[in-house]
C-alpha cells in the first residue's frame, strides 16, 4: 500500500507510544490501488474508514495510515473517541440518523441503508455534495455495488460501502473493475485490518515495474520427455505478456503466452505453457512457487516485456507428459536455465527494441546467441520467500 505521509514521516508508525507523534497528519489517508486494465489517469485513491470499539483495531489501523473512525453519536462513544484522540491522531466521525458529522458538527457524509432495489433508486449522484456511506442490508451486494459504480462515475462524491471483512471489501473495491471510492471496515477483529492492508499491498505491487535483464542464450538442447504444466488463467494476455518461470529462482525467464495466431491451431490467450513440474513461477508478494503447486484459485504475476506486471487468477492447471527442450544462458558467471515443451507454440519473450522488433522466439527456432528476457533476483528461497543464506544450485 502506498501512503502519503506528512513531512518528516517516511514509514508507518511502528509502535503504540509513537502514535501521538503524527499530530500533523492529514485528516484521512488513502490507499492507492492499481488495476491492470485501468489507465493511470483512472487509478483511484481508495478511502478506508474504520468502525470499531476495539483499541487494538484502532492502533493497527492508525499504524497503517487509516485514521478516520466512525462512532455512534451516544455519549459513551464520544467519550471513547475523546480517549483515543488523547493517545493517537484520529479523525472521529459520528453517526446520527442518516448524517455523519465531524467533531465540529459539520455533516461530511450521509449514511444510506440499502435493503431493496427501490432504496438504490433513491441514491442520486448529483443531488448533494456530501460523500455517501452505503450499508447493504439485503442479500444482494455485488450487483448493487456495480450499479453504484456506474451511476457515480465522473461524480466528485465518494461512495463508500460498509463491510465486515476484507473479502467483502475486495468485492466493493473491484466492482466493475474501477470499484467504489472506498470502504468502511466495521470490525473488532485486528486480523481483518491486517488482511485488508495485505490486499492493498498486493494490489499496489503492480504499480512497480519489474527489472528485466537482456540475456544471451548459450545452450539449446532437446532432452526427452517430462511432465510439463500448462497454466490457464482467468484473464486474457496480450502479445508480449507471459509468466516468469525458471529452474532456479535466481533467474526466471519470461515465457510468452499462447496468444499469437497460427495456421495450425487457434490462439489461447489465457494460457502459458510454462514448463515442467519442478520449475519456479513468480507469484504475488515477491514470492515463487513450484509449478506443481499451482491450482485453481491461486494467483500468479503476468509480466510484459517492459516489466509492467499484474496479478491474475489461475483457472486451471494441466500436467501432461511432453517432449522437452533445455535452454541455458550465462551472465556474470551465473548460469540460468529453463525446460520448456518442444513445440512451436511455446516461446520466450525478446528484448524490446522498437515496434518492428519481434515479440517472441519459439523454442523450436531458438539458437545460441539469441537474446531473451530474464528476471534476475535472489537465489535462496524458503517456502517461496527470498532469504539470505549460502546456496549452490546447478
Amino acid at each position: 500500500m502506498n501512503l502519503i505521509y506528512p513531512t518528516g514521516i517516511s514509514t508507518p508508525l511502528a509502535s503504540f507510544p509513537l502514535l501521538r507523534r503524527a499530530a500533523r497528519c492529514p485528516v484521512s489517508y488513502r490507499a492507492i490501488m492499481s488495476s491492470s486494465l485501468i489507465s493511470d489517469s483512472e487509478k483511484q485513491n481508495k478511502l478506508v474508514w474504520i468502525w470499531t470499539e476495539c483499541k487494538e483495531v484502532m492502533i493497527a489501523s492508525v499504524e497503517r495510515g487509516w485514521n478516520t473512525f466512525i462512532f455512534p453519536s451516544e455519549s459513551r462513544f464520544r467519550d471513547l473517541a475523546t480517549e483515543w484522540s488523547s493517545i493517537a491522531l484520529i479523525h472521529p466521525l459520528f453517526i446520527e440518523g442518516s448524517e455523519i458529522s465531524n467533531m465540529q458538527n459539520q455533516v461530511v457524509a450521509r449514511l444510506c441503508n440499502v435493503c431493496s432495489p427501490e432504496d438504490l433508486l433513491f441514491i442520486q449522484p448529483h443531488e448533494q455534495t456530501n460523500d455517501l456511506v452505503i450499508n447493504f442490508k439485503g442479500e444482494w451486494q455485488v450487483i448493487p455495488a456495480e450499479n453504484l459504480v456506474a451511476a457515480f462515475q465522473g461524480c466528485k462524491r465518494t461512495v463508500l460501502a460498509v463491510t465486515t471483512n476484507s473479502s467483502e471489501a475486495q468485492v466493493f473495491l473491484e466492482a466493475l473493475e474501477q470499484g467504489l471510492g472506498g470502504v468502511v471496515l466495521k470490525v473488532d477483529d485486528i486480523g481483518e485490518v491486517f488482511a485488508l492492508n495485505s490486499y492493498f499491498d498486493q494490489q499496489n505491487e503492480v504499480r512497480n515495474l519489474l527489472s528485466l535483464t537482456r540475456a544471451t542464450v548459450t545452450r539449446v538442447q532437446v532432452v526427452g520427455m517430462g511432465d510439463r504444466v500448462c497454466i490457464d488463467l482467468c484473464s486474457l494476455m496480450r502479445p508480449g505478456e507471459g509468466l516468469l518461470v525458471g529452474s532456479f529462482a535466481r533467474g526466471l525467464f519470461l515465457v510468452h503466452s499462447e496468444c499469437l495466431e497460427s495456421n495450425y491451431i487457434a490462439s489461447r490467450p489465457f494460457r502459458v505453457n510454462a514448463g515442467p513440474v519442478h520449475a519456479y513461477v513468480s507469484v504475488p508478494g515477491g514470492k515463487t512457487c513450484y509449478l506443481s503447486e499451482l491450482q485453481a484459485g491461486k494467483e500468479v504475476i503476468v509480466v510484459d516485456r517492459n516489466g509492467k506486471q499484474r496479478n491474475a487468477i489461475v483457472g486451471r492447471v494441466k500436467i501432461e507428459s511432453r517432449p522437452l527442450i533445455l535452454v541455458e544462458e550465462n551472465m556474470s558467471n551465473e548460469m540460468y536455465s529453463i525446460f520448456l515443451q518442444n513445440a512451436e507454440t511455446v516461446g520466450l519473450v525478446c528484448p524490446c527494441e522498437d515496434k518492428s522488433t519481434k515479440t517472441v522466439i519459439p523454442v523450436t527456432s531458438l539458437k545460441v546467441g539469441d537474446e531473451v528476457l530474464v528476471r534476475v533476483q535472489g537465489a535462496a528461497r524458503h517456502t517461496g520467500i527470498e532469504i539470505q543464506e549460502f546456496i549452490i544450485e546447478r
